[in-house]
């Protein structure tokens, strides 16, 4: 039997040019703020897995797999994730 691919989900809704300059806002305001934003804690956020569905068109659900992403792109960052 064939998984059902999610529909909706597409592959480069944003650009890679776009997608980095978010995170990179994201990671500015993060240090800045001590791993808070106007939009809450760095450790809850769900703003790097929507960019990340948004760009690569694949929806992240599982925790382990968001901490792995959130710890990738975090890397070198001195801020409390």
């Amino acid at each position: 039997m064939k998984k059902k691919k999610l529909t909706g989900l597409k592959k480069n809704i944003i650009n890679k040019k776009v997608f980095d300059k978010e995170i990179n806002l994201c990671k500015m305001l993060a240090k800045k703020n001590r791993g808070e934003c106007g939009w809450g804690q760095c450790k809850y956020c769900g703003v790097i897995p929507f960019l990340y569905k948004l760009h690569k068109g694949q929806l992240l659900e599982k925790p382990n797999e968001i901490k792995k992403l959130k710890s990738k792109i975090w890397k070198n960052q001195n801020v409390r994730k």
